[in-house]
This record gives structure tokens, sequence and C-alpha cells, in this order.
């Protein structure tokens, strides 16, 4: 199946569980805790039902691993080589407290990377989508999609995006070694999203994640240009050992510079 005859159906998809997640963003729902404390609410699961309905219709030889479903052990998933990635509700915590910086994110897995991504921010209807070697876009609602890029670094005062609700010590250092920049608070893939449309340089990620996280967002920002890495440089994989978690990883603009001399 061609990639580009995915994007479509996919975008589709996903703005069902926005509108899903959006019903009870208006409500007083209620908030569990799972066993790695992360929070968990009924828009997850209802974002994630909806998505996993949609892709099983869409594409039912390929397999799903998504957040709300990530006990499928690797001895099972070592042998996958095409299956669609999902954060269902990617920013929990920025949903909890009912800023709007959550998206949706789907993303179709070939060979250990990404070559499409969606993601959809339920609040704004904005959505970032990108599939291999066919660039990146933003669309926003009632317009044409338009096509995005990094930006090339310049002689100018670096814009950095991080973490609204996991900033720590370690991007603290950072950020005091490297002088004058603009910060830019974010919640979600929208940080990834940042980078990609060119409104930030950087953004550093130096603690947990998982996989479902990072590869819709990556799929964007190298189509637009950029890249995500670990922090020798190495380009991000997937599906590639028994734990999900990723490592510390950059994200990127301009690939001439050798952002991990920064740290």
């Amino acid at each position: 199946m061609e990639l580009n005859t995915l994007i479509q159906p996919v975008i589709d998809i996903s703005a069902k569980a926005a509108q899903g997640i959006l019903e009870i963003y208006n409500t007083r729902f209620n908030v569990e805790v799972k066993d790695d404390k992360t929070p968990l609410t009924e828009a997850d699961m209802a974002a994630h039902d909806a998505i996993v309905a949609g892709l099983k219709k869409l594409t039912p030889e390929w397999p799903i691993l998504s957040e709300e479903s990530a006990t499928i052990p690797y001895s099972t998933r070592q042998k996958w080589h095409t299956y669609w990635l999902v954060d269902p509700l990617d920013g929990t915590r920025e949903f909890i407290k009912r800023n709007g910086e959550f998206t949706v994110n789907i993303a179709l897995i070939r060979d250990e990377l990404p070559v499409l991504g969606v993601i959809y921010v339920p609040v704004s209807g904005v959505v970032y989508y990108a599939s291999k070697g066919m660039g990146a876009f933003r669309q926003s609602p009632g317009n044409a999609a338009l096509p995005i890029h990094v930006k090339a670094a310049r002689d100018q005062t670096l814009v950095i995006a991080g973490s609204r609700s996991h900033r720590d010590n370690s991007l603290d250092k950072f950020l005091d070694s490297i002088g004058d920049h603009e910060f830019i608070s974010m919640g979600s893939s929208l940080k990834s999203c940042l980078v990609a449309e060119g409104s930030a340089d950087i953004y550093p990620r130096l603690g947990p994640t998982s996989e479902w996280d990072t590869a819709a967002a990556q799929c964007i920002v190298e189509e637009a240009g950029g890249r995500i890495t670990t922090m020798d440089m190495s380009q991000l994989r997937y599906n590639t050992k028994e734990s999900l978690l990723n490592p510390n990883f950059l994200v990127f603009g301009d690939a001439s510079v050798d952002w991990s001399k920064l740290f």
C-alpha cells in the first residue's frame, strides 16, 4: 500500500479519537494511576479504542502497538516488519491540567524506522503529518495544508523547546551552560512540532520517554529536514529490544551542527 494513500485515512482516525477526547475533556473526568506511576483517564482509553478500531479496519494485516496495550512481549514484536505505533493521548498531564497541550500520535513503523506520522491537536484541530519521501505538512481547520521546514541555525539566540511537566536538573544545567537563549515550555509531542515547523532550534529530552512518544514526531521532523537522534547523534530506532523506553534524545533542525557537543 502506498504511504500517501494512508495519510488522509489516518488523519480521519486521529480526528475521531480527538473528538472522543474532547467529549471527556469537557466533563469532570476521573484520573487513575498506572503501575508505572503515570496518569490514565477515560480519554486515553476512548482514544485508544477509536484508533485501534480504525486501524484494524484500514490495514487488518498490520499489528498495532499502543501505549494502552503495551504488554505485547518482544518475542512477538520482534517478528513484526511493519506495524502501527500509537500514543492515543500524548500529554495526559496536560490534559488533566486542561491547558490544551496534548495530542493524538499515530506512526507507521517499517524496519525499525517511522515512515508515516500524524500528530493531531484536539483542542485546536491542527494536524501535523508526513510520510517518507513526501515532505512534512501542517494543516489548520478550514485551510489548505502547508509544507513545513526546520530552520537553519544562525548567529542568533537559540530557541530551545522543553517539557512543561517533566523539566529536571539535567535540563536546567544544560540551559545554564549555553548562555543566552529563549526557552519555550510545551507539553506532549508539540515540542518536536515546534522544531519541525522552524519555531525552535532544538528540543533535548533528558529523561524517560517511550517509543510511542517519539515515532510520529520523528517522521515529521525528518521529512521537515531535521533529525531525532540519541545523544551520540545516532538515529532513533524502534522495536529493537525488550524495553520500549527511549534513551535520552535530541530533536533538532540544523543537521550541520553537532548538537551533542552542547552536552
